[in-house]
């Protein structure tokens, strides 16, 4: 009796191990996480001095990037998942000034907006519909805007 519960204890310890080998070592046989679409989207800032930049881009999977004390004039162009909201924002630094902030989706201008004075703040920001047909996602209206302190 004793070496029955012993070769049972011994073939649950070899499934055991063999399950937890095989889920080590699996080959990944299954299908990737597939590439979400996305969109051309160019964040231009204009003015003198520096300012501090955020701004959302798909390299950082979908989260804010912040350029600190970035020198202006600035612009980048970036893909953005359909379904996010491009953003690009901008802070003024205590020497103030004026400076604009400019959204594009596939080069086609959607906001501009300016930010003025002692720690000035703007954002500009658009629409990129999720796909859900074939058809081209539409950008957002144009809208021009000041922000203030």
């Amino acid at each position: 009796m004793d070496r029955r519960v012993v070769a049972v204890a011994a073939a649950l310890v070899l499934a055991c191990a063999g399950l937890v080998g095989y889920g080590v070592l699996s080959t990944g046989d299954e299908p990737g996480e597939r590439a979400a679409p996305t969109a051309e989207v160019t964040y231009e800032v204009r003015g003198e001095g520096t300012a501090d930049i955020t701004y959302l881009a798909r390299s950082e999977a979908g989260k804010a990037t912040i350029a600190s004390d970035v020198t202006l004039p600035w612009k980048k162009t970036v893909e953005v998942p359909l379904g996010e909201e491009p953003t690009v924002s901008i802070l003024l630094g205590e020497e103030g000034g004026e400076a604009s902030c400019a959204l594009a989706i596939r080069g086609r201008h959607v906001q501009r907006s300016t930010a003025f004075g002692s720690y000035g703040r703007a954002t500009c920001s658009g629409a990129l519909q999720a796909p859900e047909s074939a058809a081209e996602p539409v950008a957002e209206p144009v809208v021009e805007g000041r922000s203030q302190p």
